[in-house]
């Protein structure tokens, strides 16, 4: 096969899939009349006060937009916790796995109404074998990385309801 019929196949093969989607009712959740159309810049989110809320902060209003016209309200609880994993002959821990949670309500700013809540949990790890700084600078990382997961699942979670509340 040459490259350019490689080409055509595989350009309408993709356009075959997208009309498939779009025969099953798909929408993108952002696009025109996709359930999460009127969300950006409308979901006001509780201000941070660690480290760990700062950088989910940052990544709700990176993947929702900063409220300018707030009509929702966001609060969240974040807990984490860390445990050694990797134990060497002379108990030095090796790995070190942080597990997280963060529990969180949408209302409605105008009623004060509950309109959606959940819990999202995720994991991450991080090797301690460097030096100090090595080991610091990925505890940290990790720490980050789980935040960001947390956010991208809490996103998720309030696209999956927004149909039946974001009218």
């Amino acid at each position: 096969m040459s490259s350019s019929d490689r080409r055509t196949f595989l350009v309408s093969g993709l356009s075959a899939a997208g009309l498939s989607l779009a025969g099953c009712g798909f929408r993108p959740a952002y696009g025109p009349g996709g359930t999460a159309e009127g969300l950006r810049g409308r979901i006001a989110v509780d201000a941070p006060d660690s480290i760990d809320d700062f950088t989910l902060v940052e990544q709700l209003e990176t993947r929702l937009g900063r409220a300018s016209a707030p009509r929702w309200r966001l609060s969240y609880r974040v807990a984490t916790e860390s445990e050694g994993l990797g134990v060497t002959a002379e108990q030095d821990t090796t790995r070190y796995n942080i597990t997280g949670r963060a529990a969180f309500q949408l209302r409605d700013i105008d009623s004060g109404s509950v309109v959606q809540s959940g819990e999202v949990d995720s994991f991450t790890a991080y090797s301690a074998t460097g030096s100090t700084v090595a080991t610091r600078t990925a505890e940290r990382d990790a720490y980050r990385r789980l935040m960001v997961i947390l956010a991208d699942e809490m996103v998720t979670r309030l696209l999956a309801g927004s149909g039946a509340w974001a009218k």
